[in-house]
């Protein structure tokens, strides 16, 4: 059956008719040289969003978060502390660990999706004298989406700074954060000294993220990104679709309206269990009493709906523009029909 919904992530975004001229009318250069307009013009912007000095685009968050980790750590065996279920533990751990030769400490999470303060300060006792990295991540992708504000971060940022920890933000959703908790972007990258921004989750562009951080930061980062081959040539083409992109940030707004109607759409079939996040933002999961992730998976998929299963139970929706309020409904019908399957 052809889906119908695919919820299973917001990079699921194709680039709509502006993005695919700005990229068939972009004016292009050699971005392994630094002559791009588009790129130089992309990092720019990114740097002033999130205010910083510089910025580098890079293929994806992914890799934008390995070479923050790779220009930040000194030496092998930097102990790299995050939370235990951020995407950089859960998804990119065994890659920090190869590539950058770190030890990956990880915290406990308050129900927010905050590090606890009390495992962060043990952590870096029992690491004393050695050298040390601190990763957050905002929004908190399995922690349903919830954005974290500066006071939840405050204390976190503190505890690492007092230990000599530089401090890295996984902002690959910081967009969603930002209008979510109605702060400007650079408000929430300030505590930071380098920030991850995905240009390809909600603001739809076709791929590309942006590592932004002081000067000197960022050219180590550039140097790190030639060797690990994800430099790109005229990439200008990307660059054009992700300044459109940019210009759509308030938009998001939107889709969280549509992730909290389906919220509480899907919490009314019942046997339905739909976490409520302090600060919602676009991300919407559900378990289904009696069915594991993997079924309930299946039995959406069978219906025209397609999600995410999760290693906690739940299922994951993440709404993005190509989502309406129309498919609300649709969406509840296919749970409730999945519920008495």
């Amino acid at each position: 059956m052809t889906p119908l919904l695919d919820f299973r992530s917001d990079t699921r975004t194709a680039p709509d008719r502006a993005m695919r001229a700005a990229m068939a009318g972009a004016e292009v250069g050699d971005d392994a040289y630094g002559d791009d307009p588009r790129v130089l013009e992309l990092e720019a912007a990114g740097a002033r969003l999130l205010g910083k000095e510089a910025a580098l685009f890079l293929p994806s968050s992914t890799m934008a978060n390995l070479v923050a980790v790779l220009a930040a750590a000194p030496a092998p065996g930097t102990r790299l502390l995050t939370g235990a279920e951020t995407h950089l533990a859960r998804m990119e751990g065994e890659g920090v660990r190869r590539f950058a030769r770190v030890e990956l400490v990880e915290l406990a999470q308050r129900d927010d999706g905050a590090p606890e303060p009390a495992a962060l300060a043990g952590a870096l006792r029992a690491g004393a004298g050695r050298p040390g990295v601190l990763s957050l991540e905002n929004t908190c992708m399995l922690h349903h989406g919830n954005a974290l504000a500066p006071a939840d971060l405050a204390p976190l940022v503190e505890l690492g700074r007092a230990h000599g920890c530089p401090v890295h933000l996984d902002g690959a959703r910081l967009a969603n954060a930002a209008v979510a908790l109605g702060l400007p972007v650079a408000e929430l990258a300030a505590p930071a000294d380098s920030v991850t921004f995905c240009l390809a989750k909600g603001l739809g562009a076709p791929v590309g993220s942006l590592l932004c951080a002081d000067a000197d930061f960022v050219a180590r980062a550039r140097e790190l990104r030639l060797q690990l081959g994800g430099t790109m040539h005229q990439s200008g083409v990307l660059a054009a679709a992700a300044l459109e992109g940019l210009e759509r940030l308030d938009r998001l707004a939107e889709d969280h309206a549509v992730a909290a109607a389906l919220a509480e759409g899907l919490a009314s079939v019942p046997g339905a269990r739909v976490p409520r996040p302090p600060r919602r933002t676009n991300i919407v999961t559900v378990k289904l009493a009696g069915v594991d992730a993997g079924d309930l998976h299946e039995r959406l998929a069978d219906r025209g709906v397609l999600v995410l299963p999760l290693p906690d139970g739940n299922v994951r929706f993440v709404v993005h523009r190509e989502h309406r309020p129309q498919a609300v409904p649709l969406v509840v019908r296919a749970l409730a029909e999945a519920a008495i399957q």
